[in-house]
């Protein structure tokens, strides 16, 4: 029996406090792994984290302060981004 299995499966912060996700995507055959392919995209403080996995959503609840937000937002407007 085949099964497509998609999980969170790396959470890291970065310098800057942006949150970056690791999703992973594996076919499983009879309980073991026959492929299996990664996407990876970046929380940036300020972005809406809604629609996240629960742990994302409680690591950027925790790290996104406002103060973390303005500073986020200045340095990318010092940037010219």
């Amino acid at each position: 029996m085949l099964e497509k299995v998609i999980c969170v499966d790396l959470i890291e912060v970065i310098e800057n406090s942006c949150i970056q996700v690791r999703t992973k995507t594996a076919i499983m055959e009879d309980g073991k792994q026959i492929s299996g392919t990664f996407h990876r995209h970046v929380v940036a403080p300020g972005n809406d984290y809604s629609a996240e996995d629960a742990r994302v959503k409680a690591i950027c609840a925790a790290m996104h302060t406002p103060q973390v937000i303005a500073a986020y937002k200045a340095a990318q407007t010092a940037q010219g981004i």
